[in-house]
């Protein structure tokens, strides 16, 4: 099997074990692609093996076992090359491991090193995504907007770069952690982006482990920095929207939608927790510098989990807040969101204008067609709104949201 085909229902089920093998690869010899593909053999291997075998008692320590030796083998084959001698010494290296310094957890070492502020702000989250979540380049490259082969090149710059650069792999001192710290919240939000709605066909439509495991990382990085309001904002943003995991997919496997949902089955802890959160960055906020992004998004699911029932929910104050983000993040994506808001206090019709000016930008974005057919329903243009719905299922991989909108096309009649 093919080291760029290893089966992905394996890698997600040992993730973290696929985050700590490219870790100690990297570590153990210094190369990025070298890490990549022996980790992805190791998987295949596993592929292969365990169904028949079973699944070894430290499947962690099997898999980094396994793409060790693979590491070895490729650089032996390459060892006559010129540009390989450096790296075949590492085959007897005796050098013990550096120390971990101010981060302890090893996902969370590899994530500010893949950080790395040589490196465009896109190309860190991509690699990120890619060595340390073990996320593929089609579901990377939906979490951009762009096309698999732009992600593709994106993430083979990052490593060259990283090797033409001589970036070395080693954990960031405490006194580095603040710049690097912008970079890893990116990644961190599109893992948990990931996992609370996954956009890939082959996969459930909640991905738990994603979100549980974005969560505990940025619960590691609020030790560090526990005062860093982004930090904070992250994690409460992250609470408030794991609080309604369960109340997200019916029993029949559809999306339910926030007005739609059971409030009851929300998590009272983590809302709680969340509020908190929020409460703490507010009073902050009064005495110190204003609320960045996260803080707001925060602030903006602190206003829906803080309403009784749906039609409880101060839509004023969610549209107040998303103009406060536009100055933070002008991007269509939050205009998109803005203007959903709108439709609950101003109307359809106000809304579907603010939306249709943002076409040229998110035509490829499913939920602005899922937003502009809800708002067509609205107004009673059901042809119009028939063609976005076609337009949005098309577009969307996750089967509980095709179902969600196949029903709602469906009713159009």
């Amino acid at each position: 099997m093919s080291s760029r085909h290893a089966d992905a229902a394996i890698i997600r089920a040992h993730r973290e074990e696929w985050a700590r093998v490219i870790a100690a690869l990297i570590q153990r010899f210094g190369d990025f692609d070298i890490a990549e593909e022996a980790a992805a053999e190791a998987f295949a291997t596993a592929v292969q093996r365990w169904p028949t075998d079973g699944i070894p008692p430290n499947p962690g320590a099997w898999l980094t076992l396994t793409a060790g030796r693979e590491a070895i083998d490729r650089i032996r084959r390459e060892s006559k090359r010129e540009s390989k001698q450096k790296e075949s010494r590492h085959l007897f290296d005796k050098e013990p491991p550096e120390a971990s310094g101010a981060i302890e957890d090893e996902r969370l070492r590899l994530i500010f090193t893949c950080c790395h502020p040589a490196l465009a702000m896109q190309a860190r989250v991509a690699l990120t995504l890619r060595m340390v979540a073990g996320l593929t380049v089609p579901e990377i490259a939906r979490a951009f907007l762009v096309q698999e082969s732009t992600m593709g090149q994106r993430i083979t710059r990052a490593k060259a770069k990283i090797k033409a650069a001589r970036i070395p792999y080693r954990v960031p001192a405490a006194s580095d952690l603040p710049a690097r710290v912008s970079g890893v919240l990116a990644v961190l939000f599109l893992v948990f982006n990931e996992g609370y709605l996954a956009t890939g066909p082959d996969t459930d439509p909640i991905r738990q482990e994603l979100t549980t495991e974005a969560i505990r990382l940025t619960r590691l990085i609020r030790t560090l920095l526990p005062d860093d309001g982004e930090v904070a904002g992250l994690l409460a943003l992250m609470l408030l929207t794991e609080a309604r995991r369960g109340a997200r997919i019916s029993t029949t496997g559809e999306l339910v939608t926030i007005d739609e949902q059971n409030r009851a089955a929300w998590d009272p802890a983590l809302i709680h927790e969340g509020h908190q959160l929020v409460r703490e960055r507010l009073a902050a906020a009064i005495t110190g510098a204003g609320p960045g992004r996260y803080q707001v998004l925060a602030a903006i699911n602190a206003v829906h989990t803080s309403a009784r029932e749906a039609r409880d929910t101060d839509w004023s104050q969610v549209v107040a807040l998303y103009d406060q983000l536009i100055s933070l993040d002008p991007s269509p994506i939050v205009a998109l969101n803005r203007a959903i808001a709108v439709a609950e206090l101003d109307g359809p019709e106000v809304a579907l204008a603010t939306i249709d000016r943002l076409g040229d930008r998110l035509a490829g974005y499913r939920i602005y067609h899922a937003a502009r057919a809800e708002l067509l329903r609205r107004l009673g243009r059901t042809l119009q709104a028939r063609t976005a719905y076609d337009t949005a299922i098309a577009m969307t991989g996750n089967s509980a949201e095709t179902a969600h909108l196949t029903r709602r096309r469906a009713q159009l009649g």
